[in-house]
Formats: structure tokens, C-alpha cells, sequence
């Protein structure tokens, strides 16, 4: 490995509640116009929106304010009002029911949502973690992409909340990633999924929760997952890959961004060169088959071919598929980005290849 990143404590500007938490506008003029070229149609349009919200240059926050700064989701909704269509969850993605739970596990007690399709159950039961860094958000900021997999893979989806840094460090998030996939195991049943047929699903940072949840089962010899699914997923911590340095002011994630987040989670350098965060230089022996979606976009680009580079080299079944003209985040955008509808059904195609499989019954 090359360039690890350079500091990993956040900027102090992240605290300095004098400096601007704006970006340059010379250097925002310069990121709009490359997304402009670089994005399709309807991803210009939520990237538009959501800039219409003003959102203020996370690195530069406190992690308490970057939690309130607006998301894609925030853009996607204000853009379908703008349009006069329906806006709730319900209405984006019909035939699925969800319900708040509590999932009281090893580590703490977490909120969760259960996604429930129409029809006859048992279903193929879908352990989901969301995106952020880390650090931001939560499963309802994330609730699109694990919606539009319970609706297309036609399966139970758990999505739960997990401890956010920095007031829970590494791996704080792994452990509870861990304790939910634990949870949805022997109470799957409960909720009307069926625990024989499981699989991990997870985005951005969540995408790492999934592989890495996968890979501590298959280290300590329990009973892995059928499937994982892991979109965008943070894979290695050198922040100047070709991807990196080519999107480093795209929108809506970008370098500094990253290299605030990981700050903000890791408590040493060394912990970077942990197995769960450097995914892509572990000894993935005994994974189930991945699936990995990339948004073109995205600092993250290369993450997902570092992985699938080594997953091949462990002899572990993996596809990949790149979707051009999209940026990080466009995967629960269904209802707006057609992108985010084709990468929904390809995952829903790719797990129920394997909790269908009639072999496993």
C-alpha cells in the first residue's frame, strides 16, 4: 500500500467556529461544472437540488452540525415536491410495509426498521447497514435503499441504527454490525424472514459494516451469510487512488470529506491497518459471494475494484458492475435517478440467486 491518509485526526477547522463552512466558490465553480460534464440528467438534477439547500462544507463542521446538514435524501424529496409528485416512502416504494423495532443486542440497545414485503411469508431476511462515514446519518436518511431491496428482492429487511463516532470510536460500528447480524439470526423468524436464507446488504460505510460482518463470521467458523451485497463500499484507507485524485471535489462525497470521517472514527493510524478497514488487503478466505456496486462518481471507485480484485484472488465469487454518470449516494434515488431503479433490480437479481437457491433448502 502507497499513501496512507495523511492525518487522521480531524482539520482543526473542523472546531474553529470562526472559519467559514462554506467552500471556496472559485473551487465549488470549478466541482459544478466537472459534475455538469460528468453527470447524468436526472443525477444533475438531485445534485442540483440538494445545493439548493445550501449544505455547508461537512469537513469544516463539528460532527453535531454536519448531522443536520441536508442529504440526498432531503434533495430527492424537495425535487419531487418541486415536480408535485408524492413524497412519502410509502408512496416511492408501494407494496412494502415498516415498522420501528428495538434490536436489544451484545452491545446496546438500537433502533431499527423492519421492511416487510407484500404476500406470503417466510421471506429471505435481509441484514441492512446504512451510510455516513461513520459518523452521520441514519437508517431513516437510508431508508430508500433498504426499502427498494425489500420490494425487489422480495425479501424481510432489518435496518438498524449503529454507535457513531467520534463518541464511539473504532470499531464501535463493526461491533454492532456484528451484534445485529447475530440478532436477525435468532430472531429473523420473528419478524417473518427465515434466518436459513440470509444475507448482508450495506452502503458506503455500511458497505464495509456488511463485508466486514461477513468476513468475522467466516474467521471464527460460524455460519456466514448466503449473500452480500455491499454498494460503494469503503474498502482500504489510501486516499489517493486514481479515483480519489480524479473525484476529489465531486459531489456529494468528496476527498476531504472522507479523510473527515475516518478522523473523526479511528482513535490511531494504526487502527487503518486493521482487517476491517483495510478489507481489500485481508484474508478473505471463506467469504460467500459478493456483489459490488460502484456510482462512476465517486472517490470510492476504486475501492470497489481494489476489492474485487482480491476477492477474485481468494477465489471467492464476485461481480461487479459500474454505473456510469451517477455519483455516491444515487442507490435509494430510485424514484428519480433510473440508474438507482437498474442497480436495485441487479442487486435484488444477485441475492435472490442465492436465497432462492433451492440448494439451500
Amino acid at each position: 500500500m502507497t499513501s496512507k491518509i495523511p492525518s487522521m485526526h480531524p482539520p482543526e477547522s473542523s472546531t474553529d467556529k470562526k472559519a467559514s463552512r462554506q467552500r471556496s466558490p472559485v473551487a465549488e465553480a470549478v466541482s459544478l461544472t466537472k459534475m455538469t460534464v460528468r453527470a447524468g440528467s436526472d443525477m444533475r438534477h438531485v445534485l442540483n437540488t440538494l445545493l439548493s439547500l445550501k449544505p455547508q462544507a461537512i469537513e469544516k463542521l463539528t460532527p453535531a452540525e454536519a448531522r443536520q446538514e441536508p442529504t440526498v435524501t432531503d434533495a430527492m424529496i424537495k425535487y419531487l415536491e418541486g415536480k408535485g409528485r408524492e413524497t412519502s416512502p410509502e408512496k416511492r416504494v408501494p407494496g412494502v410495509s415498516a415498522r420501528d423495532i428495538v434490536v436489544d443486542c451484545a452491545t446496546s440497545s438500537l433502533p431499527a426498521t423492519v421492511y416487510t414485503p407484500e404476500g406470503q411469508g417466510p421471506f429471505p431476511l435481509i441484514v441492512y447497514y446504512h451510510g455516513g462515514g461513520f459518523v452521520i446519518a441514519d437508517r431513516k436518511v437510508y431508508d430508500g435503499g433498504a426499502r427498494g431491496l425489500a420490494s425487489q428482492a422480495r425479501a424481510v429487511v432489518i435496518s438498524a441504527d449503529y454507535r457513531q463516532a467520534p463518541e464511539h470510536k473504532f470499531p464501535a460500528a463493526h461491533d454492532d454490525a456484528w451484534a445485529v447480524y447475530e440478532w436477525a439470526a435468532t430472531h429473523g423468524a420473528a419478524l417473518g424472514g427465515d434466518p436459513r436464507r440470509i444475507a448482508l446488504a450495506g452502503e458506503s460505510a455500511g458497505g464495509n459494516l456488511a463485508l466486514a460482518t461477513a468476513l468475522a463470521a467466516a474467521k471464527v467458523g460460524l455460519s456466514v451469510p448466503r449473500h452480500v451485497l455491499a454498494v460503494y463500499p469503503v474498502t482500504q484507507p489510501d486516499i489517493h487512488t486514481h479515483s480519489y485524485d480524479k473525484y476529489a471535489d465531486a459531489k456529494p462525497l468528496n476527498r476531504p470529506m472522507m479523510q473527515w470521517f475516518v478522523g473523526h472514527y479511528i482513535s490511531s493510524p494504526t487502527d487503518t491497518r486493521d482487517w476491517r478497514l483495510d478489507l481489500a488487503h485481508a484474508d478473505l478466505q471463506g467469504l460467500p459471494p459478493v456483489t459490488l456496486i460502484n456510482a462512476e462518481i465517486d472517490p470510492l471507485l476504486d475501492d470497489g475494484a481494489m476489492m474485487e480484485q482480491a476477492l477474485r484472488e481468494a477465489g471467492v465469487p464476485v461481480e461487479r458492475r459500474v454505473y456510469k454518470g451517477v455519483a455516491h449516494e444515487f442507490f435509494g434515488a430510485a424514484v428519480v435517478i433510473r440508474k438507482a431503479a437498474e442497480a436495485q433490480a441487479y442487486a435484488a437479481q444477485r441475492l435472490n440467486a442465492d436465497l432462492r437457491d433451492s440448494r439451500f433448502h
